[in-house]
């Protein structure tokens, strides 16, 4: 007779001491350091050349490091091959939350500011390579997004990648790619080919809000396990709903932030048309003429 599996339960102890120290995990930490190393290098450099960088920035990719820590080094990794609910978690952290951090902190904008001419050149070259172009055009981008959400967890590849570490590992490192795409396509605030008018990107946004309630609906109401010898069915379907909730939590996050960033364009553009009236009075006035009554 064949047992069947049971999801573990989730530990606070294991949450908080479980940290990988395997030579990926801790090779992906080194990078994952040493990319806020230099994000803080170049705010500094700036600073040096008394230029001021929104702490808000700063703040938010530290943010999303800290995310992609928490996602593939802490505790929470222990459980991404036996409880489905943290594996959603930990994939939502890399696909939505990380990204939204790093696409806010501009770091293409720092690091195009912060570098010295011939550096400056070769960013430039790297962002207008054809590649570039068209995995970061908002069709190919959007697709790419949400092709690998429905292809990860309802075909077999999901089971794949727990029996394989390695193809385990990389779709990690897919999630945050694809993530970082689309988020810097929709909400960034770094410069790029595309340029989108808020109501695509509004739209972009909306038309993700059906697939993450097509994968919720299916995986939360799952009839037989996603992975049978790694999950149970009842943790199938706990963990397809919290995809759905939060995962359209983060969308409507999304639409906010993007709703604020239109506003406050709306509002640099009235500025600077009030400046440009201003502008041209002061050109068509001649010259010492005053005002009536003076």
């Amino acid at each position: 007779m064949t047992l069947a599996v049971l999801s573990p339960p989730i530990k606070i102890h294991t949450l908080l001491t479980a940290w990988q120290t395997d030579p990926v995990s801790l090779l992906a930490l080194a990078i994952e350091v040493g990319l806020a190393l230099l994000y803080l290098v170049g705010v500094r450099r700036l600073a040096r050349r008394g230029r001021q960088w929104s702490p808000l920035r700063t703040l938010s990719f530290l943010a999303g490091t800290a995310t992609v820590v928490v996602a593939v080094q802490s505790g929470l990794a222990s459980y991404d091959s036996s409880n489905f609910t943290v594996h959603v978690i930990q994939h939502l952290l890399l696909m939505n939350m990380a990204p939204i951090f790093y696409a806010l902190a501009a770091p293409v904008t720092l690091a195009l500011q912060a570098s010295g001419r011939a550096n400056q050149e070769r960013l430039l070259k790297v962002l207008h390579h054809p590649i570039v172009a068209f995995v970061t055009h908002p069709l190919v981008a959007t697709t790419i997004a949400y092709v690998t959400m429905i292809g990860y967890f309802l075909t077999p590849f999901y089971n794949f990648s727990l029996e394989h570490p390695i193809v385990h590992d990389f779709t990690h490192l897919h999630f945050l790619i694809a993530g970082s795409i689309f988020w810097w396509t929709v909400i960034g605030k770094d410069p790029s080919r595309w340029r989108l008018s808020f109501p695509t990107k509004l739209g972009i946004l909306a038309s993700g809000i059906p697939v993450t309630a097509i994968l919720g609906i299916a995986l939360s109401q799952a009839r037989t396990s996603i992975a049978p010898r790694f999950h149970t069915v009842i943790d199938t379907r706990a963990g397809g709903s919290i995809l759905w909730v939060v995962g359209e939590m983060f969308m409507l996050v999304a639409i906010v932030l993007l709703v604020v960033q239109w506003m406050r364009y709306d509002e640099r553009e009235a500025a600077r048309a009030d400046r440009r009236l201003d502008q041209e009075a002061e050109v068509l006035s001649p010259a010492g003429e005053t005002s009536p009554g003076r």
